[in-house]
């Protein structure tokens, strides 16, 4: 008698890239399913069966894994409750190569096969392999070289002065026709006297208390799918990316060029000119370290834990001497009674800060806690970049939806053609973003440090030091220390130090290039 084949649990995924025609009773997702379940059927004399659950993605770009269902698969993988996944083709799985390598190492490490129904190949041998590589190639080549072509005519475009689409900025509406700018009278002379503010005032921030005190908000304007976006207070970013934004001098940015653009300019060129004077003037008269003329080695770090307040750096000259203090601001506002250490004198407290420094290679206790301290430090950066990523990812899978509803109306109408192209550049800039954030969390996980690193670097922080001037002293202790807080009810001092110093720390060139 013939042994019974034994049980293969069948998993079939499906995917689209767009949610264009998902509401419909019979769908593309259900046409996929449908030739799935047909080809386990065919194989049922060898025991395959299908799993109930459904594993459907639809609205869902194949360029990525971030898909509800496919991480809902890859989850039922590693609890072994899959022997088998069935595609309709391989490029509904994955078009990225990268990301295809890694479910193939999950799928061989829980023993899981891959079936196309439409293409036939076996991953047990290497001549199948190659085959699904090649397949896999030409899915993220169609991929590449539609985002590639739609870059370059939009570069073209942009090379001819036009406009090729974005957020509108203050001061132009978007021609409902599309492909231009046209001057909004209204705006235009806000955004001259944003301009004219700010040569009066000299300043970004007094610049911007006027700004505010007349009530100018940001572009206000409305979406195709008429939602309201803009009309918020300006602040600081927003001011400074007005006043260098080239658009108002009639001109466009293409790829690193400033070239003619076919909108008329609302700033002259002689007054722009003069704002970005002032703004590098501004910014290279210098920041805490050039304004720090008494030599403050913690001005900015001090922090009084009773009042919860930032501690400034004052002195007092008596004769010939100078005497210099860390003052508690609320001491400083409401009175010296309010804070039970209104004063510390600044060179003990820098001494000591220093001497911690120091010492901290040879005492390792304090160092673990300190390296620990660093590594929670660093592990908060990366959740947060995780979620930016999980941000950008959802951004992206709307993008996907909208190039969908264009889909049927490329090649007919010319608008959704030109709006395609937008939302493909867009798209490719959601994939370098993810790829920048996927390479800051490897730089995070890269400044992992042991004790012994660390000491090592900190035994050669003493010679070095010796060697600086008060400015690069004050820099070297800006980048390693976060805060100095100081308790005043137990008379004791704390310090934070950054995770990014101490790994710059190690770097002996960070060293070399200080002195």
């Amino acid at each position: 008698m013939s042994k019974a084949p034994s049980t293969v649990r069948c998993a079939i995924y499906t995917r689209k890239s767009t949610d264009e025609g998902l509401e419909k009773d019979f769908n593309t997702l259900d046409a996929q399913r449908e030739a799935a379940e047909a080809y386990v059927a065919s194989q049922k004399n060898d025991g395959w069966e299908c799993l109930p659950d459904r594993y459907d993605d639809g609205g869902y770009s194949g360029g990525n894994i971030e898909r509800p269902a496919f991480r809902r698969l890859m989850t039922d993988i590693e609890a072994g409750k899959v022997d088998c996944i069935v595609v309709y083709k391989i490029d509904r799985l994955s078009r990225s190569l990268m990301d295809f390598s890694g479910i193939m190492e999950t799928l061989e490490r829980c023993g899981v096969s891959l079936v196309s129904v439409t293409q036939q190949f076996n991953t047990t041998t290497s001549m199948g392999r190659l085959t699904l590589n090649i397949l896999l190639s030409f899915a993220q080549f169609e991929r590449e070289i539609i985002s590639e072509r739609t870059r370059d005519k939009m570069t073209a475009a942009r090379r001819k002065g036009k406009w090729t689409g974005g957020m509108p900025v203050l001061g132009y509406d978007v021609d409902p026709k599309g492909g231009r700018l046209l001057v909004n009278e209204a705006e235009a002379k806000q955004v001259r006297g944003i301009f004219k503010t700010y040569l009066r005032e000299g300043t970004l921030q007094r610049a911007l208390k006027v700004v505010r005190q007349r009530g100018w908000k940001t572009k206000r304007f409305k979406t195709r799918k008429c939602i309201w976006r803009g009309g918020r207070e300006i602040d600081k970013t927003t001011l400074h990316n007005i006043l260098c934004n080239v658009l108002y001098l009639g001109k466009i940015r293409c790829k690193g060029e400033v070239v003619d653009g076919e909108h008329p300019a609302i700033i002259d060129e002689d007054t722009f000119q003069r704002v970005q004077r002032t703004l590098h003037a501004n910014r290279a008269s210098g920041g805490i370290h050039v304004r720090n003329k008494c030599g403050a080695l913690l001005k900015g770090l001090v922090r009084c834990k009773h009042c919860g307040c930032g501690m400034t750096h004052h002195f007092t000259t008596k004769g010939n001497r100078r005497y210099r203090y860390y003052v508690c601001i609320t001491a400083q506002k409401q009175g010296w009674s309010r804070c039970p250490a209104p004063s510390l004198p600044a060179g003990e407290l820098e001494d000591f800060v220093v001497d911690q420094i120091r010492a901290l290679g040879k005492d390792r206790p304090l160092l673990k806690e300190t390296l620990q301290a660093a590594q929670e430090h660093l592990q908060d950066e990366v959740v947060l970049l995780k979620e930016q990523r999980d941000a950008a990812s959802e951004h992206m899978r709307s993008i996907g939806r909208e190039i969908g509803e264009l889909g049927t109306r490329v090649g007919i109408d010319e608008e959704a053609t030109r709006q395609l192209g937008r939302l493909q550049e867009v798209l490719r800039e959601k994939e370098r973003e993810i790829q920048q954030i996927d390479d800051k969390i490897a730089g995070l996980h890269a400044r992992m440090v042991e004790p012994d690193e660390l000491a090592g670097a900190v035994e050669a922080f003493d010679p070095v030091w010796e060697s600086l001037s008060p400015t690069e002293k004050a820099k070297l202790v800006h980048l390693l220390v976060d805060r100095v807080e100081y308790d005043a009810e137990d008379e004791s001092i704390s310090i934070s130090y950054h995770s990014t110093g101490i790994h710059s720390l190690i770097e002996e060139n960070t060293l070399c290039r200080t002195t």
